[in-house]
């Protein structure tokens, strides 16, 4: 069963922010999870439609010390 998520990554704390898919896997700082992949595309678009700023406050409510999620949703743990 697939779990469509959307995520912002970076390439480290404060640095340049990718939001959706990347062939080049840098640190997870940010993911939501979504019932249909439909539901995550559309919220694809809004955040890349965002600002860098609402981006980072964003990341920054639920992890703001910009910390690798990656582990997280591996489902490792930190």
């Amino acid at each position: 069963m697939k779990n469509p998520a959307v995520d912002i990554m970076t390439n480290r704390p404060n640095g340049v922010i990718y939001v959706g898919v990347t062939s080049n896997l840098t640190q997870l700082v940010w993911y939501e999870h979504h019932t249909t992949m439909e539901y995550a595309i559309l919220r694809e678009k809004q955040l890349k439609a965002g600002n860098r700023a609402r981006k980072c406050a964003l990341v920054e409510r639920s992890n703001p010390n910009w910390l690798d999620l990656w582990q997280d949703v591996a489902g490792n743990g930190r």
